[in-house]
């Protein structure tokens, strides 16, 4: 099956979580609408509930992933609100 790169540059949250190079674990994505799940390969391990962004697509519903917080979403650095 060909890579679905429709999926890389998504993000999505862990429902099993990665072992890294020990074996994968499986991720939910938000993508075409709706949601579908793939299987979820990292270089390390990363928890059940981690939020992740897919970075390559395999095939055969298979993906590479890696830790994600969205840049937006979180605070500015020193925890001040930026407020001089």
């Amino acid at each position: 099956m060909a890579p679905d790169e429709a999926v890389v540059g998504c993000t999505g949250k862990l429902v099993v979580g990665t072992r890294g190079t020990d074996g994968p674990g499986e991720v939910l994505v938000r993508i075409r609408g709706g949601t579908e799940t793939f299987i979820a390969y990292s270089e390390e391990p990363l928890i059940r509930e981690t939020t992740v962004l897919v970075v390559e697509s395999l095939g055969h519903r298979e993906v590479t992933v890696m830790a994600w917080s969205d840049p937006l979403l979180e605070p500015p650095l020193g925890g001040d609100g930026g407020a001089r």
